[in-house]
């Protein structure tokens, strides 16, 4: 028997086809032929390459293997490229240079979005893009984030990669139907026939007193949605490697970027980089406990380890990145160190990353808790204006620091 499936292109390998079976519509990239005793898996990954393996299951489960687990980890941290050639760039700038190669590298790139033309976008992200690809390949678009978003996903359709920018993105909610009814679904609902390579980006979070309509953190609204994938990012080099590698993925991708984190500077290699879409990246190694986190939040944490490391704590920092899929191969080697998670995040308590994100750790690493995972978010109130409010609805480094230490006793 052999099955078929198209989601997320990765290194991903299921064990056993009852796994496969239940996940059909959520994990992708593979062909596999079971028998009853051994399973040969294809795993396809998104460069074209592909790899064999056979993998010795019996009907009672034996040798399962964590869903959605990296196969193999490549060392392609921000340390490891601190020391090669490079140049300094701000985040936005990062993103620009990497969004501008590839449009060098590939004439199908085109954006469009309000005022990326040669306004140069909000925050400057196109900056000179309308003149040296013309506006045919930049195109300002109308209000209309519905229609241009749509547009896109056609254009997509029809053999274009084309890049949405939202201006900020609450003002994506008004094109939700087509990035969760279209976007996410129409390769399923087409039979495969259709592959949607679009990606749509744009800044978010809460910022400094951007008021509740501009501070609107939008992972949880599209987490559920089937057929996306979602990354972010935290550091110039992390934005450039995940914006080209967005753009070259087949699949629908959204990348959160924080408004707060434009104006981040940050050392890159000169020579060229893509990271994976299904990686976190391994912040601070520690042994007492481990905190998952992403975006803004990631320097919340680093903050708040320094006062920990002075107390005679050893937190380990994950900046999970890929918020769907969860890479559970790094979470889950982590947590079987630690026996200790937190996890923090700018998102929702209700519903968000964090709640998803306990409840896999919960499913396939239960047994090597000590403790029970402490999650700390925003409030679930619309963000406030006033600024010292705003700062009251956000986590703070004094409250991770509390939050650890509480872990740590127990």
């Amino acid at each position: 028997m052999a099955t078929f499936l198209q989601g997320f292109p990765g290194q991903t390998a299921l064990s056993s086809f009852e796994s496969l079976n239940a996940r059909r519509l959520q994990l992708g990239g593979s062909f596999k032929c079971s028998t009853e005793s051994s399973a040969i898996v294809l795993v396809f990954r998104s460069d074209g390459s592909f790899s064999a393996s056979v993998n010795k299951t019996s009907r009672g489960g034996a040798g399962k293997l964590i869903t959605r687990a990296v196969a193999a980890k490549a060392d392609t941290s921000a340390a490891a490229a601190s020391s090669k050639p490079g140049h300094e760039l701000l985040l936005f700038e990062a993103l620009r240079e990497g969004l501008e190669e590839e449009m060098d590298r590939d004439p199908r790139v085109c954006v469009m979005g309000e005022d990326v033309g040669h306004y140069g976008g909000s925050y400057k992200v196109t900056k000179g893009f309308a003149n040296k690809f013309g506006d045919l390949r930049v195109l300002d678009t109308p209000i209309a984030e519905n229609s241009f978003t749509g547009m896109a996903i056609g254009a997509a359709m029809t053999g274009l990669r084309p890049i949405v920018e939202g201006m900020n993105m609450g003002f994506l909610l008004l094109a939700f139907n087509q990035i969760s009814n279209n976007c996410g679904m129409l390769h399923y609902t087409s039979g495969g026939q259709f592959t949607i390579p679009v990606v749509i980006r744009g800044p978010g979070g809460v910022g400094r007193q951007l008021g509740a309509e501009h501070s609107q953190r939008l992972e949880s609204y599209f987490q559920s949605v089937p057929g996306l994938q979602m990354v972010a990012c935290s550091t110039p080099y992390n934005a450039k490697g995940l914006m080209k590698a967005a753009i070259r993925s087949e699949n629908p991708v959204i990348l959160f970027e924080h408004v707060l984190l434009y104006n981040l500077k940050e050392k890159i290699p000169d020579e060229e980089y893509v990271l994976s879409l299904e990686e976190a990246e391994m912040v601070r190694p520690g042994e007492h406990c481990t905190i998952l986190t992403y975006s803004r939040m990631r320097y919340h944490v680093m903050q708040a380890a320094k006062t920990l490391v002075n107390k005679g704590y050893d937190p380990e920092i994950i900046d999970i990145r890929s918020l769907k899929p969860f890479d559970l191969y790094t979470i889950g080697n982590s947590v079987k160190k630690t026996h200790r998670v937190l996890i923090v995040e700018e998102c929702m308590r209700t519903g968000g990353i964090g709640a998803s994100l306990r409840a896999a750790i919960m499913e396939n690493f239960w047994d090597y808790l000590d403790a029970p995972i402490m999650c700390l978010s925003s409030q679930d109130v619309p963000t406030p204006y006033a600024g010292t409010l705003e700062d009251w609805t956000v986590v703070q480094p004094a409250q991770i620091v509390t939050a650890v230490e509480q872990l740590c006793s127990r």
